[in-house]
């Protein structure tokens, strides 16, 4: 899929995509990093419908929850000739149990023999996360497992 880029002179520049609809989905990232959210009208891609103004923590939140589940389905496709293994991903939000201390005090795999295998994290990857890294609040923790032990995961994640 193709970004279109349009710079905005005294703005900043603008990145879209064109949808299978039609219509342009995008951001608009300002000089002072201020970022929008903006949706186009189909018929003049210049008229926005709406535009979201995002906080940078807003920002790197949604692009990790769009970009988990395609991780997710390669991770699942990866893992799709060995039954019984299944990948998913939970989102630490700010007073779940974890949030801001170190991934080796969750005991995951020892407690649940299911692994933290990324970290999405501001619209970036953590590949192989070690037990010395700092899960934070808003990154989306990718875990693969059997499913009793990925509902046991979430469990001990969320606390509940």
């Amino acid at each position: 899929m193709d970004v279109q880029e349009t710079p905005l002179p005294g703005i900043g520049v603008r990145r879209e995509i064109i949808l299978g609809s039609g219509r342009r989905v995008g951001i608009v990232i300002q000089r002072d990093g201020q970022t929008e959210l903006i949706i186009s009208r189909v018929d003049d891609p210049d008229a926005v419908l709406a535009s979201i103004p995002l906080s940078t923590e807003e920002a790197a939140t949604l692009g990790s929850l769009l970009g988990g589940p395609q991780l997710v389905a390669q991770l699942a496709e990866e893992h799709s000739d060995l039954p019984g293994v299944s990948t998913r991903q939970f989102l630490i939000t700010e007073g779940t149990p974890f949030a801001g201390r170190l991934l080796g005090d969750t005991r995951l795999r020892t407690r649940t023999a299911a692994s933290i295998v990324a970290i999405l994290r501001n619209g970036l990857v953590v590949p192989s996360p070690t037990p010395n890294d700092i899960i934070e609040p808003g990154d989306l923790l990718i875990v693969v497992g059997t499913p009793d032990g990925l509902d046991a995961a979430s469990a001990i994640l969320h606390g509940s």
